[in-house]
C-alpha cells in the first residue's frame, strides 16, 4: 500500500497535516524533504495525485490478484442504469 500524507518538519518533528486512514501501527515510511524555496506548490500538488493513482492502480491489481472481480457485463449493465446510457 503507498499512502502519501503532506506534513511539516519543525523542531525535529514531523507534523501531518492530516491523520492516515488504514495504516497500521509500525508501518514503514519513507520520508521526503523538499526545498520550500524551490517548490511549486501546484506540481507538488500533481505529484501527490500522481501518487494517490498509482497506489489506486495498486489496489487494482491487488484485488484482481485475490479473485475480488466481477463480470464485465455486469459491470456495464450497472454503468448504463446509473447514468441513464442506452445499450
Amino acid at each position: 500500500m503507498i499512502k502519501t500524507i503532506e506534513g511539516i518538519y519543525q523542531d525535529g518533528q514531523i507534523h501531518l497535516t492530516e491523520l492516515p486512514q488504514d495504516v497500521s501501527d509500525r508501518s514503514q515510511v519513507l520520508i521526503t524533504f523538499l526545498d520550500p524555496v524551490k517548490t511549486d506548490p501546484v506540481k507538488l500538488r500533481q505529484l501527490i495525485d500522481q501518487l494517490v493513482t498509482i497506489e489506486g492502480i495498486q489496489q487494482g491489481f491487488e484485488e484482481l490478484n485475490s479473485g475480488h472481480t466481477r463480470p464485465l457485463g455486469g459491470f456495464i449493465q450497472e454503468m448504463q442504469q446509473k447514468y441513464d446510457i442506452s445499450g
